[in-house]
């Protein structure tokens, strides 16, 4: 995806702030917050790196784990008639239905 930066493993997502004129990185999937800021892409690397070290450190002094564990499960509603069509799909597939969602979500996310 191009708005997402990867730094030392961890993903942030990339914005553009216009009215100061600066990009904004915020990590995402993280057990707090850390965020960053700069007008090119360097120092916001740097900036980022900078960000991350300080909120790592953080949660090591507090003995918190810094990545948010996600249990694998959600709930998705979608309207009945993509519904039966992506149950048709799936069965063409020779698929389950959460296999097909799995699989497609999957490619969708560049896994």
């Amino acid at each position: 995806m191009m708005n997402l930066m990867d730094i030392n493993g961890f993903r942030a997502v990339i914005k553009y702030d216009p009215e100061i004129e600066m990009f904004r990185g915020e990590f995402i999937g993280l057990n707090g917050s850390a965020d960053f800021y700069a007008d090119n892409i360097k120092d916001l690397k740097k900036e980022g790196t900078l960000s991350l070290k300080v909120f790592l450190n953080a949660c090591k002094e507090r003995n918190i784990e810094p990545k948010k564990e996600y249990s694998g499960k959600f709930n998705v509603r979608v309207p009945s008639i993509l519904h039966a069509n992506i149950a048709c799909a799936a069965t063409a597939e020779g698929k389950s239905l959460n296999q097909w969602v799995v699989d497609t979500l999957g490619h969708a996310v560049y896994i």
